[in-house]
């Protein structure tokens, strides 16, 4: 399932090709045609993310918000128009957003509906912070120091925390050195605030890049890079941890563990995440 960031870049993307002049709305699949009728030549204010919700508004006389969660297998793609005339269709095109030089297909998506600000505001208020729009963990703290849950399970529940999936749980645990089974009852402020703190470095460069760094040498090489405005190329191994089962781990050589936590599989290293 995409992350967090996947979502805010789409937003960003969307925005850029498509905020602040009408766009046509269309539904090639057919499944959407009433929710796309109702967006057609309307202006596109604004879309943005929360978690794993992206908004599209849409200011057609009223303001009418496209609310897509793309689940599993969702995917949303927003290319420069190279075609004059009418467009071709690749695949089960849910919903078509399009102007004169963008064009974007939503396929596969989980929640591809029309809603009222009323309804995106309940949307909001049911999901916990999410590093990328929000300065504070204040809220999660909260949710997570009152639970006996794991900590691995906490950060997997979207209403605690918006936006982090299993890549981003597994990093951010090893790099914290925090043991996957803490409850959150045991978890000390000072731990939640470095992770916090390292969701709000991370997730960003996820943003940029549309990958999900952690080790520390590209971690700092995105960084660098993007404050000269430079390109960023990756090498291929960019985790810790996350899908390494059985692995040397790349800190001390122990066998990377893996067993199963809020329906994903939790990968992480039993010597350096002691919770020490």
């Amino acid at each position: 399932m995409p992350e967090g960031h996947t979502l805010h870049r789409i937003a960003r993307d969307l925005d850029a090709a498509f905020a602040g002049a009408p766009a046509r709305f269309s539904s090639p699949q057919g499944r959407f045609a009433d929710g796309a009728a109702l967006l057609d030549g309307g202006e596109v204010v604004e879309a943005r993310a929360h978690g794993k919700h992206l908004f599209v508004e849409v200011d057609s006389h009223e303001t009418r918000i496209l609310h897509v969660h793309l689940g599993l297998i969702g995917t949303f793609t927003i290319d420069a128009d190279p075609y004059a005339g009418e467009r071709p269709v690749v695949g089960m095109v849910r919903a078509r957003i399009e102007n004169d030089a963008h064009v974007a297909d939503l396929r596969g998506p989980m929640t591809c509906a029309v809603i009222t600000p009323e309804d995106e505001a309940a949307v909001h208020a049911k999901l916990g912070p999410d590093p990328l729009r929000d300065v504070t963990g204040d809220r999660a703290w909260e949710r997570v120091t009152r639970s006996k849950k794991s900590i691995a399970a906490l950060l997997m529940d979207q209403a605690v925390l918006a936006g982090v999936g299993n890549v981003y749980r597994c990093e951010v645990l090893f790099r914290a050195g925090v043991d996957p089974m803490t409850p959150g009852t045991r978890l000390r402020r000072e731990t939640w605030d470095e992770i916090w703190a390292d969701l709000r470095r991370l997730l960003p460069l996820g943003v940029a890049t549309s990958r999900i760094v952690t080790l520390p040498e590209q971690v700092e090489q995105i960084e660098t890079a993007l404050a000269k405005g430079e390109e960023v190329y990756l090498t291929e191994r960019d985790s810790f941890v996350y899908k390494r089962t059985g692995e040397p781990c790349l800190v001390c050589g122990t066998p990377v563990s893996a067993t199963d936590v809020a329906g994903r599989t939790l990968y992480w290293c039993a010597t350096c995440q002691t919770g020490r």
